[in-house]
């Protein structure tokens, strides 16, 4: 757990989980770069509710970061600014929903590090912060003791668990916004 804690602040300090996007230009689907190329195919949607977990969250930008198949962070610098290769970003419609194409992310066994998917959220108010990563049911670094951790903090849902439909690994996964998760910065 102290490894993915000091990966998320190394990928907070490249600027990485700051997405200054522009909101207009966002649809509620996106496609993770490389994805036809990519093996294990994932589509992820869903549906962001407002805190009180029944009223569509319209206008909430979401954004995925993602190590490669093989577990490497990509990171490209523009102009001075840092971000992840395999990242992408939505914005969900009136109905609150979304739609990722991107694949299961490959674990770097060097740090023990699981598969994992880096959620992000935007407000329409523009309050940000992170969501527990998501993480992959049959990713052999999900230990036992991992696994009761995750349903002692009371969100199992945080472990995928895709079924596979015309070769694509497919899953629904809802997302509930709430005030009491800290801000970034």
């Amino acid at each position: 757990m102290k490894t993915l804690n000091l990966l998320f602040v190394l990928l907070l300090s490249f600027g990485v989980g700051s997405h200054n996007l522009i909101a207009q230009d966002l649809i509620n689907t996106d496609t993770i770069p490389g994805f036809d190329s990519k093996p294990n195919k994932l589509k992820i949607s869903g549906v962001v509710y407002e805190s009180d977990g029944v009223t569509p969250a319209k206008n909430v930008i979401l954004s995925i970061e993602q190590a490669d198949e093989h577990g490497n962070f990509n990171v490209v610098d523009e102009n001075g600014k840092k971000s992840v290769i395999n990242s992408g970003s939505i914005k969900t419609d009136d109905s609150g929903m979304y739609t990722f194409y991107t694949y299961i992310p490959g674990n770097d066994r060097r740090f023990n590090m699981q598969q994992q998917l880096f959620v992000f959220i935007t407000e329409a108010d523009n309050t940000s912060y992170e969501i527990p990563s998501f993480l992959f049911d049959a990713d052999p670094l999900l230990s036992k003791q991992c696994r009761k951790r995750i349903s002692k903090k009371g969100d199992p849902s945080r472990i995928l668990k895709p079924t596979v439909v015309d070769g694509l690994n497919v899953v629904q996964k809802d997302i509930i916004l709430t005030s009491s998760l800290e801000a970034l910065n």
